[in-house]
């Protein structure tokens, strides 16, 4: 049985004072932006594009050589510090929205490798203490930048799944491609087996989608977990046409590269993009 984790002082007022430390020192890179609220078939969809008057002064990712690892070490001045023995806590270093945290093994394991009971007990300490939304691009088609196992944490709730527990999710799902979802009962957050509890779920729901749970390797998937629910959505593709989708799009927030592109995505409508990277129901 894995017990949660004892946590570092993630407050709001504990990440803020972080947030500022690693700007001041040049560490923290926030990417400002501008949006938009889209809605297709009476679902909401956040849209953010870079601000036009911060292009000039964005500081793009420098080239690494691919066998760069941002988490081994981890940067000091992002580093939180342990979520237990065998997990750290981290700013994203290229955060899109605020307080954007992410968990990451301490020694290196693959983005493809299925997520342990350890995994979900450091994640959900966060999410059991502070809600918000926990995620997981599970590799590259998925939409994962780095292959070094991390799982990411926002405080906020994107719009669409403010609405997940709402909508109909059987034969009548609004969504064309397969997934599993699952309640997620209020005692999950509590005691010692919380990583345990987290990880059956998860391996339930890999068996609903028709993935093997006791695989140590997976095909490409999606994972949203709230304190309310858990999501998993398998992936057949990275992208639709110029815009990379994560985890985040199917929570309702896409990103796009320059408020241009937002016309082509407006007309073929975030749903049709979600089902083009999905794989089909």
């Amino acid at each position: 049985m894995i017990a949660p984790a004892p946590i570092p002082d993630l407050s709001i007022d504990a990440i803020d004072r972080r947030l500022a430390a690693a700007c001041d020192r040049g560490a923290l890179q926030p990417i400002r932006t501008e949006q938009t609220l889209l809605h297709d078939r009476g679902l909401p969809f956040v849209v953010k594009w870079i601000a036009r008057d911060a292009l000039a002064g964005h500081r793009h990712k420098p080239a690494r050589s691919p066998h760069h690892n941002p988490f081994l070490p981890p940067e000091d001045t992002l580093t939180f510090g342990a979520l237990g023995p065998t997990h750290l806590v981290l700013l994203n270093k290229y955060p899109v929205m605020p307080r954007h945290l992410l968990v990451v093994t301490r020694a290196f394991e693959a983005q493809t490798l299925a997520i342990t009971d350890a995994d979900f007990a450091a994640l959900g300490t966060i999410v059991a203490a502070h809600g918000g939304l926990g995620f997981y691009n599970a590799g590259e088609r998925a939409g994962a930048s780095q292959d070094h196992k991390h799982l990411q944490w926002i405080p906020d709730l994107p719009p669409l799944a403010l609405r997940l527990a709402t909508l109909p999710l059987g034969d009548d799902s609004p969504f064309g491609f397969r997934h599993a979802f699952a309640p997620l009962p209020a005692a999950t957050w509590s005691g010692a087996s919380m990583g345990e509890t987290l990880g059956q779920c998860y391996r339930a729901l890999l068996a609903r989608v028709g993935f093997d749970p006791e695989a140590a390797e997976l095909p490409p998937y999606n994972l949203l977990m709230s304190r309310a629910w858990m999501w998993l959505i398998p992936r057949r593709a990275e992208r639709w046409q110029y815009m990379s989708i994560n985890a985040l799009g199917f929570a309702g927030s896409l990103f796009i590269k320059s408020r241009e592109q937002l016309p082509a995505l407006a007309e073929a409508g975030p749903l049709a993009l979600l089902n083009a990277v999905g794989e089909p129901d």
